[in-house]
C-alpha cells in the first residue's frame, strides 16, 4: 500500500484536521491542551507508518516550513490582541520585564544544567540548547488563559508574546557569536533592531493605506503573502524579522493611535477596521491548521526510546524544576502574592521545537537526547493543565476565538449606517 499517494495524503490530512477539531472540544471540557493530543497522535502515527511501510521519510523540511509559518501566525495573532493605551503602559512594561528576566534567568540555569549533565556539551552550545527551552509558548498560552481575570489574561498575552520575540532574538544573537567574523556585537545588534523597527513602521503604514483601497474580497491571503515576503526578505538581510510582524499587528490593531493628527485624513477607518477583523479570522484559522500539522509531524519525528532513559528523565526534571523556581522568584518580586495560577502557566511548545531544529551544525552535540525536549514540553503542559483545572477556569480554544471573530463581524454588518462601499467590501461576490 502506497501510504504517500496523492489521494491517501488528502485522506490522511483531512482526518488529522477533523481529529484536531475534536481535540479542541476535548481541550475545552478537560483543560488538557490540544497540543499534547496532537503530539500523541503523531507518536501513534509513527508506529502506524513503521507497520505499514519500510520507507523512511524525512519530515524535517515540512516541519521547518510549518514552524516558520506557524511562528509568524502566532506572533501576528498575539499582536492583533494587544491594545496600546496609556493605562496599559505599566502592565506592558512589567510583562516585558518579567519575560526578559525569566528568559535570561531560565536560560542561564538551564545552560548550567546541560553543561553539567550532558557529555561533550560546551558552555556556548549549552546556551544555544537552553534558550529554546526557556521560551514560553504563546501558541499554548493565549488560547488557554481567556477564562482568567482580565488583568491576568492580558499579562499572559503580553508576557508570552514578548518571550517569543525576545527569545528568538536572543537565540540568533547567540548563533551570530559562533562566527566571530560575522558577529556584529551588541552595538550592531541594537542598530539592527532600530533599523528593523523603522522599516516595519514604514511598511505597516504603506500596507494599510494600500489595502484599504482594494475592493476585491480576495485580498486577505494577499496580505499574508506580503507579510511572509517581508519576513523572508528581512531574514535574508539579517534583520529581526519577527519585529516586522509584531509591529504590523500592533499598527493595524491600534489604527487610531498610529493614524492620529494629520495622518487620520489618510485612513478610511471603517474599511481598515473590517480588514483587521477579517485578518484576525484568517490568522486564527491558518494558525489552527499550521499548528495541527506542525505538532503531529513533530510527534512523527520523536525518538520514543529516549523518553525511557533515566538520564533524560533526570535532566528534564531538573530543567522543569528550575523553570518554576525562577518563575516563582520573579513573579513574587514583580507582582506580589497574587501569582496563581500564573506561576504554573509556563508551557514550552512550537518555538522551542522550531529553534531546537535551527541550532547550527557546528554547535550541535551528539550526546544531547531530543527526548529532553519532549519531556519538558509535555511536563510544562501537564503542569499548566493541572493548574487550570484546579483554578476551575474554562479553556478557550482557537475554534472558539474564530467563532467570536465571526460573531463580531456579523454584528458589525447588522449595525445601521453602513455605507454602500462597506457592503461592497463584505457582502458582494467579487467580479471575475
Amino acid at each position: 500500500m502506497d501510504v504517500f499517494s496523492s489521494y491517501n495524503l488528502i485522506i490522511e490530512a483531512s482526518v488529522i484536521l477533523i481529529l484536531s477539531f475534536l481535540f479542541n472540544g476535548i481541550a475545552k471540557r478537560t483543560n488538557i491542551p490540544s497540543v499534547l493530543l496532537l503530539i500523541i497522535l503523531g507518536v501513534v502515527l509513527q508506529f502506524v507508518l513503521k507497520h505499514m511501510t519500510s520507507e523512511k521519510v524525512d519530515f524535517f523540511p515540512a516541519l521547518e516550513v510549518l514552524g516558520i509559518i506557524g511562528l509568524i501566525m502566532i506572533v501576528l495573532e498575539a499582536a492583533l490582541e494587544l491594545e496600546l493605551k496609556k493605562e496599559k503602559l505599566v502592565p506592558i512594561l512589567k510583562s516585558m520585564a518579567i519575560a526578559l528576566v525569566g528568559l535570561i534567568g531560565s536560560a542561564w540555569v538551564a545552560a548550567l544544567i546541560l553543561f553539567q549533565f550532558v557529555p561533550e556539551m560546551t558552555m556556548q552550545s549549552a546556551w544555544l540548547y537552553a534558550t529554546p527551552l526557556s521560551i514560553l509558548s504563546s501558541a499554548i498560552i493565549i488560547p488557554s488563559v481567556s477564562g482568567l481575570a482580565e488583568h491576568k489574561k492580558e499579562f499572559h498575552i503580553y508576557e508570552s508574546t514578548f518571550s517569543d520575540i525576545m527569545g528568538i532574538m536572543m537565540f540568533y544573537f547567540l548563533v551570530g557569536g559562533l562566527n566571530p567574523a560575522e558577529d556584529s556585537g551588541a552595538v550592531g545588534f541594537a542598530v539592527n533592531i532600530v533599523l528593523t523597527i523603522v522599516l516595519s513602521l514604514v511598511a505597516s503604514y504603506a500596507i494599510i493605506l494600500i489595502f484599504q483601497q482594494i475592493k476585491s474580497q480576495a485580498k486577505l491571503f494577499l496580505l499574508i503573502a506580503v507579510l511572509l515576503l517581508l519576513y523572508a526578505i528581512g531574514k535574508q538581510l539579517h534583520l529581526s524579522s519577527l519585529l516586522i510582524i509584531l509591529i504590523f499587528g500592533l499598527v493595524i490593531a491600534n489604527m487610531k493611535l498610529f493614524f492620529a493628527g494629520k495622518l487620520a485624513h489618510f485612513l478610511e477607518y471603517e474599511k481598515a477596521h473590517r480588514i483587521y477583523h477579517e485578518l484576525h479570522i484568517v490568522t486564527l484559522e491558518t494558525a489552527f491548521v499550521v499548528r495541527t500539522f506542525f505538532f503531529v509531524i513533530f510527534g512523527l519525528t520523536i525518538a520514543i526510546a529516549s523518553l525511557f532513559s533515566l538520564s533524560v528523565a533526570l535532566i528534564s526534571l531538573l530543567l522543569i524544576a528550575s523553570i518554576y523556581v525562577i518563575r516563582f522568584v520573579i513573579l513574587r518580586t514583580f507582582i506580589g502574592s497574587d501569582i496563581l495560577p500564573q506561576l504554573f502557566i509556563a508551557p514550552r511548545g512550537l518555538i522551542t521545537v522550531l529553534l531546537f531544529f535551527a541550532i547550527p551544525a557546528e554547535a550541535q552535540v551528539a550526546t544531547f537526547e531530543p527526548g529532553i525536549l519532549l519531556f519538558v514540553i509535555i511536563g510544562t503542559s501537564l503542569i499548566m493543565t493541572w493548574a487550570m483545572i484546579k483554578d476551575k477556569r474554562k479553556v478557550k480554544t482557537l475554534v472558539d476565538q474564530i467563532d467570536e471573530e465571526y460573531k463580531t463581524i456579523n454584528e458589525e454588518k447588522s449595525e445601521p449606517g453602513e455605507t454602500e462601499n462597506d457592503n461592497e467590501i463584505i457582502g458582494e461576490r467579487p467580479e471575475i
